[in-house]
């Protein structure tokens, strides 16, 4: 009993817990995450393979739509708009297993939309889907909400597509195309937009950082802007090993441009939610 006590003690601590009281992440269950994280990858690639459906550049734009939605639908319960226990349903991580459920069905309606000859492109119509799914969420927000930091909207985003455009001009400038390609300087974006909402959000308003590794170095340095040259040194050679050690057969094409997506969504989910939490004030 002492044994059973113990594991269901450890389960609540390091798992449960930080659901039920949103108190962000620790060592154990962010080690956790990341593995399923990467055990899902191959299941998703398989899905995607029945589907017939390449996570290329073309289907990068058609699900950024949702990455906003699962970021807004996430602020649902930052302003408390849901009582427990569904609340814990919009809490990572299962949100990404609620939000990945949608997307999935909301693709296959729009393939079977198209098969059947009522829409011409599945692609342009799974994200028309994804956009009124992001108004409707902004609509609910704003109906609840008052605006608050208006200079969040353009700072943030002046802040990670200016470093950006730094990193992008050197590149070509340098004749090294691996990070002038529209999805790895996206990849790159997606991290800096999400280091400029935790600069923006713990320096000047008074926010926390919730992740185990940024929060230490957040203490550690004084200061959020740590994030910056942290993506960056993480990030740049991310890009290149996926762009120069994968083989170039189809199946490791289509798994990397996976991970490339899946990068893509740890990124800019994250600087979404953080910056409309900072916009709302909440």
């Amino acid at each position: 009993m002492g044994i059973l006590q113990g594991i269901q003690s450890f389960i609540y601590k390091y798992y449960i817990d930080p659901i039920i009281y949103d108190t962000g992440y620790n060592q154990v269950n962010t080690v956790t995450w990341a593995i399923i994280l990467g055990l899902c990858l191959f299941g998703v690639l398989k899905l995607l393979d029945k589907l017939n459906v390449n996570a290329d550049w073309d289907f990068v734009k058609t699900i950024i739509p949702y990455i906003i939605a699962g970021s807004t639908l996430r602020v649902f319960e930052d302003a408390e708009l849901f009582n427990p226990p569904l609340q814990y349903l919009f809490i990572t991580p299962p949100i990404y297993f609620l939000m990945f459920l949608i997307t999935v069905l909301l693709l296959v309606l729009s393939i079977v939309l198209q098969r059947a000859g009522l829409v011409a492109d599945w692609k342009k119509a799974f994200g028309a889907m994804g956009i009124v799914w992001v108004l409707v969420n902004l609509g609910v927000l704003l109906s609840n909400e008052n605006i608050t930091h208006t200079t969040a909207l353009l700072i943030i985003p002046l802040m990670g597509v200016a470093i950006t455009a730094i990193v992008y001009m050197v590149a070509n400038r340098a004749g090294y195309n691996t990070f002038t390609q529209r999805i790895n300087i996206t990849i790159l974006m997606a991290h800096l937009l999400d280091a400029s909402s935790t600069f923006f959000g713990v320096d000047f308003l008074g926010y926390y950082e919730k992740h185990v590794v940024p929060s230490f170095l957040i203490d550690m340095t004084g200061t959020a802007g740590i994030m910056f040259p942290l993506k960056l040194m993480i990030f740049i050679p991310v890009i290149y090993i996926l762009d120069t050690q994968f083989d170039d057969d189809d199946e490791s094409k289509r798994l990397r441009d996976l991970v490339k997506l899946t990068i893509i969504v740890l990124g800019l989910a994250p600087a979404t939610r953080n910056t409309v939490r900072m916009v709302f004030g909440i």
